[in-house]
This record gives structure tokens, sequence and C-alpha cells, in this order.
């Protein structure tokens, strides 16, 4: 059939409807039933367009009053012109100039058959003699429509008009079907249609240069459903910082914007709509001809430029202030996924392509110098600044410290008249009532009830008890929903805060401190008083920050800060860390390939705050990074993985003392290459935890499974099981308890295998339950961050016996004993043991267990 008439009424360079084209044709006729749709279309007038399948297009017919239930009413259908198959997925709006235009919702749809049609051919068939004849016999199955109806041509006129009628059949009703008006396929309204698609002709849409763009290291990927924001963490004090890029935190809606599908969408980071509530950032949205989504700030500024957060709540109502979207960064381009690239690439390609428009700007950064643009932002009156590391990925829906902000702060003193009753917590109060003196009399400022811990809030109390009165100090009370105590004005304290509001009353208010000597009667509301603190003093000169280089393997691994002692009590610094790990790379390395990793960090050494690292924010573009999705938070993970020497020098130059790898790798987490069985001692002397390994050992040479031990590099014992990813994690957990309990009962008095210390009483606990995806011990070879730097080193059994100390393996002895050696613990990476093999033996250790458990009789 032909679509010559389609094709002549429409110019494709300005309409978003689909084109006749090849490419466009419906699959094979034997592999679907035919299908039918209804748009709902409000052109010059509002009708409805019943479509449906045959010979690669849609017949359709114009339905001017809409399809109805009723066999009494009988609907006038104009038959139009034939459109393409792929017509049935356009709902959008179609510009004006164009024919048709207007906006077009896709009402309902679904498939058809025709009665007594044993196969589609039938059906056609059938529709190919209705058309010839005159009566036209369909049955629907859609979302809205089901049964069957007529089609029946008037013999007035040029053939065109038809009617439409329903059947007498168990669908059929009375009922007004039109007042159904949402997308059978989207699920919008007409409203909804208009707001959000672009309905601009494709030739006057804004695009960009796209053969100058560069787009490697992005991969392709569908468009997600949704976008979640990347969070900032906040910090106290602004910094300097090579690599790093600084832009202004504007006080407003974060929001993402996607351009997509000929259609446009405005959220915020909690999914809230914002396409009515900001129709000039979604109009410059809308004059967008790529596909794309951004992430940034809405905003209104007044007539100074500065953004003011009140202008942007009351936009709706009040209309005031100019909106402007500032965009800072780029998730999604034309196809590829952009969340993986750095910032700098991120904002490069966003400098690239973004247009600029009336209510649409780019939100500019500096590079490297924090502290000059937070004075900039505290001269300005701006809420602050944001920090991002120029290398960090895009990380949706994490807070990160990858991305920091500082909040500029102002910091005046002020009168305690009160303090309120706390909700429903043992606290000692709730919130303090604070206030400034105007002409001798107290008026209120704001509620402050963040700033103390439960220690500082009894503390403070104390000092306001003895001014309790039962008169409120304040010139006129405010107001409050829990109850409030008052007090002679006559406590000071500091507060910080973000501004004044247009009520004169403390935005975001933080405690800070009591003020005993001050004066109540001076204190007055001030101008504003930011404390800018001094730079940071720079510890290392800048080319000592930027690190040495080393070429390992190849690779140029940057490794900083060679010199800081690590191990205060030894002497031991970060450098020798790392040439231990560069030195044991090769028999450490076949326990780390292809596993996720845990790290535990001490970028201060041992003796400073460690952190436990999983999720990696950024890596060298050689290091192999591999996401995970968490089973217990839902969320995606990034995981390092060691492949090489370059990866280990890489991660010890992080601080990494110990490192935890994953019993499972990647190509199959579920599934463990070796059951661990952790003894854990509570004060018990190490030959007691060799006498429970040899005895673990002696269970599982009964039962015909090899093992293989290995100092914890603390007080403990570690013993794997090889089991080649042959069972999953609970398989081996049960096997593991099984040997666990023989064991116990082996050694009643003095271990356990209570997972609560509590209920342990000071016994040896032997634990089976690391035996879970994503659970970790440290590594063979792996440092441990206790004084002597020990090494959790593999062992021969009969090198359990007197006289052996777990600390006699360090960073400074181990290696030549591993010159000697080598890697005992090769066979842990073998085929595996068969457990099935194991059980007829386990179960018979298991009743001699349990019968000497009951006892005799």
């Amino acid at each position: 059939m032909s679509l010559t008439d389609y094709e002549r009424k429409r110019d494709f360079e300005r309409t978003p409807e689909p084109p006749a084209e090849p490419g466009g044709e419906p699959p094979a006729p034997d592999e679907r039933p035919l299908r039918f749709m209804i748009h709902m279309h409000d052109a010059t007038r509002l009708h409805w367009d019943l479509r449906l399948e045959l010979d690669g297009v849609l017949k359709s017919w114009a339905v001017p009053k809409g399809p109805s239930l009723d066999p009494a009413e009988k609907r006038l259908a104009v038959l139009v012109e034939d459109h393409p198959f792929d017509y049935g997925e356009f709902e959008g709006v179609i510009p004006e100039g164009n024919y048709g235009a207007g906006t077009t919702m896709i009402w309902d749809e679904g498939s058809y058959t025709a009665p007594g049609a044993a196969d589609r051919a039938a059906v056609e068939r059938a529709f190919h003699q209705g058309l010839d004849k005159g009566t036209i016999k369909v049955i629907l199955k859609g979302t809205k429509l089901e049964g069957q109806f007529a089609l029946v041509r008037l013999k007035d006129g040029d053939g065109k008009n038809w009617l439409l009628i329903k059947d007498r059949d168990r669908f059929a009703s009375p009922r007004e079907v039109l007042e159904l008006d949402r997308s059978a396929r989207t699920g919008r309204s007409m409203a909804e249609i208009r707001q959000q698609e672009l309905g601009r002709p494709r030739a006057e849409r804004l695009t960009y240069e796209r053969a100058a763009v560069d787009l490697r290291g992005a991969p392709r990927a569908p468009w997600p459903e949704s976008f979640q924001p990347m969070l900032a963490e906040l910090v106290e004090a602004p910094f300097s910082r090579p690599g790093w890029w600084f832009e202004i935190k504007w006080d407003g809606f974060r929001a993402i914007a996607e351009v997509h599908d000929d259609r446009v969408r405005l959220y915020s980071r909690n999914q809230v709509d914002f396409l009515e509530s900001f129709p000039p950032v979604v109009e410059d949205l809308k004059k967008i001809g790529f596909e794309a989504a951004f992430d940034g700030e809405i905003v209104a500024v007044d007539d100074e430029g500065k953004a003011q957060i009140r202008l942007l709540r009351n936009y709706r109502s009040g209309g005031k202030g100019r909106l402007v979207y500032y965009v800072f960064d780029l998730l999604y381009l034309d196809g590829h996924d952009l969340t993986g690239l750095p910032l700098v690439r991120r904002r490069e390609l966003l400098k690239q392509v973004l247009p600029r428009l009336p209510h649409i700007r780019l939100s500019e950064a500096i590079e490297g110098e924090g502290e000059a643009l937070y004075r900039r932002a505290v001269d300005a009156g701006l809420e602050g600044v944001v920090g991002k590391d120029g290398a960090s990925t895009y990380q949706a829906g994490a807070r990160r410290r990858a991305w920091v902000k500082v909040k500029v702060r102002d910091h005046q003193d002020f009168v305690i008249g009160g303090f309120t009753e706390p909700r429903g917590q043992p606290l000692a109060f709730g919130a303090l009532l604070v206030g400034v003196v105007q002409e001798g009399e107290l008026v209120f400022a704001g509620r402050v009830g963040t700033g103390f811990d439960d220690a500082e809030r009894a503390r403070i109390k104390a000092a306001l008890l003895p001014h309790v009165q039962s008169d409120c100090p304040f010139r006129q009370a405010p107001p409050l929903d829990t109850p409030a105590t008052w007090l002679a004005p006559q406590v000071v304290c500091t507060v910080s805060f973000i501004e004044w509001t247009d009520d004169n009353l403390l935005r975001e208010p933080v405690f800070v401190a009591l003020q005993p000597e001050r004066n109540p009667r001076l204190v007055v509301r001030r101008e504003r008083n930011v404390e800018i603190p001094p730079p940071a003093p720079r510890r290392f000169r800048r080319s000592e920050d930027a690190g040495t280089p080393l070429d390992v393997g190849g690779t140029k691994v940057v490794v900083t800060h060679l010199d800081k002692v690590y191990w205060p009590k030894d002497g031991i610094t970060k450098g020798e860390m790392i040439a231990y790990y560069r030195d044991v790379a090769p028999l450490m390395l076949p326990y780390l390939r292809d596993r996720p990793l845990s790290l535990h960090r001490f970028p201060g050494g041992i003796a400073e705050k460690s952190f436990y690292q999983k999720d990696v924010e950024q890596a060298p573009p050689w290091a192999r990074v591999v996401p995970i999705e968490s089973e217990s938070r839902g969320e995606v993970i990034r995981f390092l993985v060691c492949q090489d020497v370059a990866t280990l020098v890489y991660v010890a130059n992080l601080g990494s003392i110990e490192i935890h790898p994953w019993n499972s790798r990647v190509d199959h987490p579920d599934h463990p290459d070796y059951l661990v069985i952790d003894l854990d001692p509570a004060e018990q002397p190490f030959g007691e935890v060799m006498a429970v390994a040899h005895t673990t050992h002696d269970v599982l040479e009964a039962i015909g499974a090899p093992g293989y031990v290995k100092t914890s590099g603390a007080t403990g014992l570690h013993i794997y099981l090889p089991l080649g990813a042959r069972y999953d994690y609970e398989q081996a957990r049960t096997f593991g308890r099984l040997i666990a309990h023989i064991v116990q009962a082996r050694h009643p008095t003095n271990t356990s295998l209570e997972r609560v210390p509590a209920a342990r009483k000071g016994k040896l606990y032997i634990d089976v339950y690391q035996n879970r995806r994503g659970q970790t011990l440290a590594a063979p070879y792996s440092l441990r961050p206790r004084d002597g730097a020990p090494v959790s080193t593999p062992l021969r059994w009969e090198e359990l016996a007197p006289g052996l100390r777990p600390a006699q393996f360090t960073l400074r002895t181990v290696r030549e004993r591993l010159d000697k050696d080598g890697d005992l613990w090769r066979g842990v990476l073998g085929p595996g043991v068969s457990i099935e093999s194991c059980l007829p033996a386990l179960q018979e250790l298991w009743a001699e267990a349990q019968a000497k458990r009951s006892g005799p009789g």
C-alpha cells in the first residue's frame, strides 16, 4: 500500500513524526498478531484516529467523536491516508505550521483479529474483503477497547465516510470510555505531553558539531529510566588543591534535566517533577536538538544577579526574579553513558555541547584555587563553594568525598531566652530559643537545635537552669509546637548560620559555644560576620605533592610521601611498605587477581584514623574497576580489582596497609574459590589457638579435605579449604558449620560458635560466617596495622609447634623466608574438594560428636 499521500503532506525536517522509509517495516508476519492503536489528536479539533495494521502500514480512520462501547452509538469514521508502521510509536507534539499540528497521544493500543479467522493470513484476507465490500469486522484486544467492532462504509460521498459501531457482546457498555484520558503507553495526560515534548521543528533545534566531540571511553548504553544525582560531603573549611575544580554553590534547587525521544523532563534529586514549576527553563530545554542528561541547580536571581532562595520558593505564586538553570555536569550524550568518564572530560564535553540560552547557563569552575573562590563567595554574599576532584567519575546517588561543599556561615552572638522540650527523646532539651536586643527589648531570632551532642546539651542545661523564670523574655512570644522553659536573658552564646530570612529569623542555625563573659545587653544584630580561615599551610612543596613517578612493569605509577612514618614504634615508612608489596607481588597477586578488593586505608599511618573503602571514586585508566550491585543496599559499587604489580603499588600508595580480597571472583561472584575457617582468640595464648587448628586439620584429613593454614597477622589463624568455585556461599557455609561443630565438640571448654561476642564468654571463636558474598579476610602476605608490621603468612602444618609466634613474621623478616620457601599456598587455588565425597565421613564424625555431647546411656 502506498504512503505517498502521507509523505506529501509532511516536511520531516519540521515534524517529529516518523518518515516513511525502509527499516520501519513490521516484523515478519508469522511472528506476532496484527496491531491496532488509537491516537487521541488535539489538532484543529480534538478527534481520535483508529489505526489497523495491514500489509506493513496502518490503515487509518479519523473518528471525530471518538469510539464508543455502546452499540446504540454509531460514530463517524473518515478514512484518511495510510500511515507508516512506525507511527504506532509516535506520541508527542506536531509543531505549528505542520499538517496536523497539535498534541498526539497513544490513547489505546493492542492487537486485533477477525471473527472466525484461524491465523494472521486469514485476518488479512477478511480485512481486504471487508474493504472491498464496505463492511470490516474486527475483534480488538486493547487496554481500553475490547470486543468486536464493525466499520461500515456509507454509500454517500467518495467512499471515505464510514461508521464505527460496537457489536453486542460481553464488552458492550453504556459507560463513556473517552473519560479514560491518559496514554496507554506512558500514562501521561495531553497536558503533560504538551509540557514535556519538544514540539519544535528539528531544523530549528540547537545542536553541536558532532565531529568535534570525542566520546572515546564513554560506552554506548540505553537511556536510563531516571538519573540519581551525585552528592557532595560537607566540610568545615575551604582548601586549594591541584587537580580539583571549584565552583559557586548555588542557593537553589538541584535538578536533573533530560532531553530524550522528543520530550523533556526536569526533576529534583527526589524525583519531584519541575515541569510546571519552572516553565522558562522547560521552554529553553525544548530548544535543544540532541539527546542529553544534565545535572545542575535552578536558581532565581534578583536585580543584582544574586541567587535568592526565597525568590525561587515563591516563583510560582509571585513570578519575581529571573530563573536560571546553572548546569555543571553532563551525564549522557547521544547514546553514550558519560558517568564513567573523569569530571574534567565531562566538563569539556559540556562546554562543547551546551547552547547558550536565556535561562540555561554553564556553571563556571576554576582549577585549584578553592580558598580564593571562597573569599569571593563571602564578598558577594553567596552560599559557598563546591570542590570536585577532576579525576572523579559520577557516582549516581552516592555521597562521596570526591565532591565536597563548604558553606559560607555567619557567626554572631545571641541571648538565650529559653529552651524547648525534646520531642520524645531522652535529651536535656530540644532547641535553644535565641534573640537579639532591639531598643532595650529581646527580639526572637530563631531556634537552635544542632551543634551539640548529648553531653554538651546536659552541660548547657546545667548552665541555664539558674536563670529559669515563668515569663517569656521576648518582646513577642514565638510560635512553638513544643512546651518551652523561659529564662532570664542573662546567658549569651555564639551561633553560626547561613543568613537572615525575610522574616528576620536565622536560616540553618548551629550552636558554637556559650559566652559566659559576654554582656547580654550589648548583643545586637550586626552586619555579616563571616570568619575566613587563613590559607592552609602547605606541608609539602608543590613539586613533592605531585609525587614521584615509578616505572612498574612499563606502567608509570605516581607514589607520594614516601618518608611518612606509618609504624611509629618501628620507624617503618610508607616507602618501605610500598617496596614490600612490590617485592611480594609475584606470590601475592594470584590471591588478588579477578577479586573485588576492600581496602583498609591508613593515610596517616597506624596511629592515625583509618577507613575502609570498597567504592572506588577514581582510579588510573590502566587499573581494572568492576561495578557490582550491593545486595544489602541495592546500589552499584565500583570495586578495584588488582591484576598486576602496578595496581598493587597504586593500592599501597593509597595507604592501604591491609588488603582484603573477596573469596570469589568477579566472573562467579556467588561461588567462592575456598572455604574459610577463622580461629579468633579472645585472651587465649597462641598455643591454644594452634591446638584448635591441629584438631581442625585432623577433621579435614579424616574427611579427605586438604586444608591450608596461615597466620592472621594478629593473634589468630586462618584455615582455607579449596572449593574451586563449585559451590555457592550457602553450601560452603553449611559445610563449614558442620566442620566447626565437630571441632568445637572436641574443645568444649575453650571454644565457641556464638556469633555475639558477649555470648562467647571469653572463649576462642571458630568463625565460619566469613563465607558470605562480599565478606573478606586479610589476603596471604598482607601487612597488618599493628606494631611490628606483621604479615599474614602461610605456614606448613608442622610449623604449628611450641615457640611459634605470629609476631616473628614481619615486613622486615618475612622476605627471607619467602625467598627460601616460595608460596606454600598454591593448592588453595586448585580444583577444590568435592563436598559430596566428604559427607559420609563427615556424618560419621558428626554422629560421634553428638554421642559425646549426650554422654553415656
